[in-house]
């Protein structure tokens, strides 16, 4: 083989091996490139997910920071409604009590008011002999009280009850009226005076009274 054609087979081989090289490296540029690109959409997604998780997490703290907000305004706002509420029945019975001195001027009804004071205690003790103690003041509109009294209690149950003022043991002319009523041989005594009724009323009559001043309670799910 001449020198001549030596020297084409080696350029042919060059030009082989040349063209070998350049498709090989063609090759790894695609496969590099693929792979960048799925590197690159997997970091993106990553990096995405990253940020709608942060996004997430910050979204529910505002959410429960606005909700922990809402139910503190709430809470205070509530707050200041039932202490005005209680204000004004405080008002209410603070009111009463300065007026249960006016009571015991209408001789009418106060007569009426200790009679039937006088047989709510009869008819729980269901004795024969009941003692009454009262202000020395109202000893006589006590007497027809009594009188009173003593007849209905026998119209209703048939039987009769006799009922004495404990003159010995009067109330203190302070007490704006009403009486006790005394039996079991001085062991039992009923306070019915008016400052004890009105403290019963603040008690039982109070969820009646919010209803009619404030409406019913909407929280309030079961009633007796």
């Amino acid at each position: 083989m001449s020198d001549d054609q030596v020297t084409a087979e080696l350029k042919k081989m060059t030009a082989f091996i040349r063209q070998e090289a350049l498709e090989k490296a063609r090759e790894i540029q695609i496969k590099a490139d693929e792979e960048f690109a799925i590197e690159k959409s997997k970091l993106v997604r990553e990096e995405s997910a990253a940020i709608d998780s942060q996004y997430e997490k910050k979204f529910k703290q505002a959410a429960m920071s606005q909700q922990i907000t809402r139910s503190t305004v709430a809470n205070k706002t509530r707050l200041k409604v039932l202490s005005a509420r209680q204000a004004l029945l405080d008002e209410l019975f603070d009111k009463a009590r300065g007026r249960l001195g006016e009571f015991a001027k209408d001789k009418g009804r106060y007569q009426t008011t200790l009679k039937n004071l006088i047989l709510e205690g009869a008819y729980a003790l269901n004795e024969e002999r009941i003692l009454v103690r009262a202000r020395k003041a109202d000893h006589h509109v006590v007497r027809e009280a009594v009188q009173a009294a003593e007849k209905e209690y026998k119209d209703a149950l048939g039987k009769d009850v006799s009922v004495s003022i404990d003159e010995k043991n009067p109330h203190p002319e302070g007490l704006a009226g009403g009486l006790s009523i005394v039996g079991g041989g001085g062991k039992i005594d009923i306070n019915n005076t008016l400052e004890e009724r009105l403290k019963l009323l603040e008690t039982d009559a109070l969820p009646a009274m919010r209803a009619t001043l404030f409406g019913p309670n909407e929280n309030r799910r079961f009633y007796d």
